[in-house]
């Protein structure tokens, strides 16, 4: 079985490369730097390669004899005491010339500092480290033959190279990796107006319907034999066109191979985009263009049927409730900011006890037992009651497709992918008159 000792570094490259010592190969490892360079030209150049070519022959010679001893195991099993005196002999030499190569080294580096140059390296000798391996005593050295002798040598700094994600240095590298945990995303917030209105689906591209405009009621009773009163209802058909909200992300091939959970992540994130940008559709989509018609810009304007003298949030509220009810169309719940319904629950009586909040409980938001839903959605400062399951309506003609294609303008020749997400639907408020809208009071 052939050994070798692997040499990292250009230091003794003058006279080990390609030796072999008792049977071990000495090769030389590539290195990212070479402490021997910029020693300086001239008489200090002139030294260096003598110590390196007197070192060489120390080598050659050990080469030599090593060689022999090795001829000697092959064919006796056993190696002579004049081959071992030998060895021994000419190994002590090998070890005394490194340590003169290394001062010599050692103090053309310390000229070099002084000029300004990088600051010297310590290091042990080529020699030192061999002989004083436990391998190398005992089975070389101790006149064993058997077993394999590792030896490490590192004659390099370490160096620490961050690497980048983004714009944003990472103290992670080939030596010291960190512990790498799965990417954090930015906060979403959650979606609620959507589980308030009916579902519903469509296989077309529009949705409409009659719906009654006029109840005039004439019913009376009628002597015998008189004109029987008419009553008068009048329907007026009602559109509602399915739209579509969509956006598109740009990618490379590469990063989508390399990192298979990346691609989850933008799933996920343009999923969540579309359903951001549909609950502000619901509430106030203006029915201009490709968008929705919303709920608040077809709800009834706030008009209390009865006045109070400095009204609170609450208060005001009820008031809407009724409205609602004098329509015939009771409410199923309120909509409010996440800032308002913190204002009520902080609400307390002339004794500082709390009105609707409970610091110590975990109650559901509800005002007037109807359940009340904090949505960013809506405005700071203004409120949304009405009847939801009941007045309005989503049809889903197609539910939320992400698709990734390479056929996107030049994505193919860049090695790019565009990834698309999109889904169709329409809103209908089927009366706009179940739905009460108005601020709130400072």
């Amino acid at each position: 079985m052939t050994k070798a000792i692997i040499v990292a570094g250009a230091r003794h490259a003058a006279f080990l490369a390609g030796c072999t010592i008792g049977g071990i190969r000495v090769a030389l490892a590539p290195e990212g730097g070479d402490h021997a360079a910029g020693t300086g030209t001239g008489a200090g150049e002139t030294e260096f390669k003598a110590a390196a070519a007197r070192l060489k022959e120390v080598g050659d010679e050990v080469k030599r004899i090593a060689e022999s001893a090795q001829r000697e195991v092959a064919s006796a099993r056993t190696m002579s005491q004049e081959t071992k005196n030998a060895f021994d002999t000419a190994f002590s030499d090998l070890n005394k010339q490194v340590k003169e190569f290394d001062a010599r080294l050692a103090d053309t580096e310390q000229k070099a500092v002084r000029r300004g140059g990088a600051a010297p390296i310590e290091t042990k000798s080529l020699g030192q480290i061999v002989v004083e391996n436990d391998g190398v005593k005992s089975q070389l050295l101790g006149g064993s033959q058997r077993g394999k002798v590792n030896v490490s040598i590192e004659t390099k700094a370490i160096m620490s190279s961050g690497t980048y994600w983004g714009a944003t240095g990472s103290v992670s590298n080939a030596l010291v990796v960190a512990d790498r945990l799965p990417p954090l995303q930015l906060p979403t917030r959650q979606m609620t107006i959507r589980d308030l209105i009916a579902p519903g689906q469509t296989t077309s591209n529009a949705i409409e319907f009659p719906v009654q405009t006029t109840r005039t009621n004439n019913a009376a009773p009628v002597p015998e034999g008189a004109l029987k009163p008419t009553s008068d209802y009048r329907w007026d058909m009602k559109n509602f066109p399915v739209r579509t909200i969509a956006h598109l992300v740009k990618a490379s091939r590469q990063i989508l191979d390399d990192a298979p959970a990346l691609q989850s992540l933008i799933d996920a994130e343009m999923r969540y985009g579309l359903e951001f940008a549909e609950e502000a559709q619901f509430l106030y989509g203006d029915g201009t263009g490709a968008n929705l018609l919303g709920i608040v810009p077809q709800a009834s304007a706030y008009n209390a049927a009865f006045t109070l003298t400095a009204p609170t949030a609450i208060d005001v509220i009820r008031l809407a409730m009724l409205q609602s009810v004098l329509a015939l169309l009771p409410v199923t719940g309120t909509v409010l900011h996440p800032t308002d319904w913190a204002k009520i629950e902080t609400l307390k009586d002339g004794m500082g006890r709390y009105l609707v909040g409970d610091p110590q409980g975990q109650i559901a938001p509800r005002l007037w037992g109807l359940p009340v839903v904090p949505s960013m959605a809506m405005n700071v400062g203004t409120f949304l009651t009405g009847s939801f399951r009941n007045a309005a309506q989503i049809f889903d003609r197609m539910n939320i497709e992400v698709l990734i294609s390479t056929e996107n303008n030049d994505d193919f020749e860049k090695n790019m992918v565009t990834i698309r997400a999109e889904e169709r639907l329409a809103l209908v408020v089927k009366r706009p008159q179940a739905f009460i809208t108005g601020a709130l009071p400072a």
